[in-house]
């Protein structure tokens, strides 16, 4: 399912095209980006060209000229693949291609072929091929006469079907098969995050850019034995463990898919289900690079990718990551409030956090009272192991409970209620 060779270390040529209102440092920013991408994706960029324009052509992107001059360019440096930083439409595609004499991909693609190297659970394939079925579907196409498409004139009636028709149907039941495998395994998923919602498990997502450090942190919180590479989208599959607060109560804590400025629709769309588990969250820990050459940008492509999941308005508490390395952890969590500056490497500010996750969720709780009869002891019990008891007096005939319970309790306890 490769979209970039790795027989051997392809050449590639970057193209980035700033468009107002992008300007040519924000365009170069996004183009080093893309080169760890292609990195990542295991090739060697050997040229990047920057091109300045009111608006893409809808040709070629770029336009004819500046076409040619990449399929010069890809000459002098012998490239094998040219990648633009913006997605290409199926005809752009095909267009360049025709001119460059060389593959021309997008960053979409490269993304695409980086989660495909990753993914490693049957959940993880399953989707990661289905985005790429998604990306490949409209960009099939022919070669000449033999797939083009059936005509209905006489002398032009073939013997069947054609290879373009037959190659198409072929992914359309492909991509049914896949979904309908989807839809099982999002049926197995929720139902072990039923099992734990019954336990009354509070649950913490770290969400962030890739490579921020959120397994290190996972692995800092919880004693885990998690991959920890310096690399993008090391993590694709969400992991869970069980994190002890300080005052005693367990919550499940779970890293994510990192994101990443530009995310194909085509894997949020299917990674959905996965990212259910950040949808599901109590609390969302945003770790950041403050190493990062614009972290608030980064912080910026978060919230958009969560605002596309429906995962927007859930309480969200800011880790400015690698403290050990930069002041700027320190000048960045002075800036914004209630965010706290760490290091997962060394452990530099976590029990911190961790006493700041218990605040937040918390204060998150409503403080109710409870009038619940003796011959219920078994309402009483579950008060106490599923929120925190601050009062508790016996009466004529009851127990009056005053407790901090978080929304779901509260429905839970709704007949024992004082109003």
């Amino acid at each position: 399912m490769s979209l970039i060779e790795r027989t051997f270390r392809e050449k590639i040529i970057l193209v980035g095209v700033a468009i107002p209102p992008v300007g040519l440092d924000e365009t170069e920013a996004h183009l080093d980006e893309l080169a760890l991408l292609v990195d990542t994706a295991g090739a060697d960029v050997v040229e990047r060209v920057v091109q300045r324009r009111d608006r893409p052509d809808p040709a070629t992107y770029v336009g004819r000229g500046k076409a040619e001059e990449l399929r010069e360019l890809s000459l002098d440096v012998d490239s094998d693949t040219v990648v633009f930083d913006d997605e290409l439409s199926p005809a752009q595609q095909r267009n360049l291609e025709k001119i460059l004499g060389r593959t021309a991909i997008d960053r979409t693609a490269v993304i695409l072929d980086i989660f495909a190297q990753n993914a490693h659970t049957l959940e993880g394939k399953v989707q990661v091929e289905l985005a790429l079925l998604r990306y490949r579907l409209p960009r099939l196409r022919g070669r000449g006469v033999s797939l083009s498409q059936q005509a209905g004139r006489i002398g032009t009636r073939g013997p069947g079907e054609t290879q373009l028709e037959v190659d198409r149907r072929r992914l359309l039941r492909r991509m049914t098969k896949l979904e309908a495998e989807l839809v099982e395994l999002t049926k197995n998923r929720r139902v072990q995050r039923k099992a734990r919602q019954r336990g009354r498990q509070r649950s913490v997502s770290l969400v962030g850019y890739t490579n921020a450090g959120k397994s290190t942190l996972l692995n800092r919180l919880t004693d885990a034995d998690e991959l920890v590479e310096d690399r993008l989208f090391a993590t694709l599959d969400p992991r869970t463990r069980r994190l002890e607060l300080p005052g005693g109560e367990g919550v499940l804590v779970s890293d994510t898919v990192g994101f990443v400025r530009k995310l194909p629709h085509q894997l949020v769309e299917a990674f959905r289900s996965t990212l259910e588990v950040v949808k599901e969250s109590d609390l969302l820990v945003q770790v950041v690079d403050s190493a990062a050459a614009d972290p608030e940008e980064q912080m910026g492509a978060v919230r958009s990718v969560l605002d596309q999941i429906g995962a927007g308005d859930i309480p969200e508490l800011l880790v400015f990551n690698k403290a050990d390395a930069t002041d700027e952890a320190k000048r960045l969590a002075a800036e914004h409030a209630g965010a706290v500056p760490v290091s997962a490497a060394n452990g530099e500010g976590v029990d911190h956090l961790v006493s700041l996750m218990g605040d937040r969720l918390r204060a998150s709780d409503r403080v109710v009272e409870l009038v619940v009869p003796f011959a219920r002891g078994d309402v009483v019990a579950a008060v106490h192991r599923e929120g925190d008891v601050l009062v508790e007096q016996h009466e004529d005939g009851a127990t009056r409970l005053r407790a901090r319970l978080d929304g779901a309790g509260t429905a839970r306890f709704s007949e024992f209620l004082v109003t």
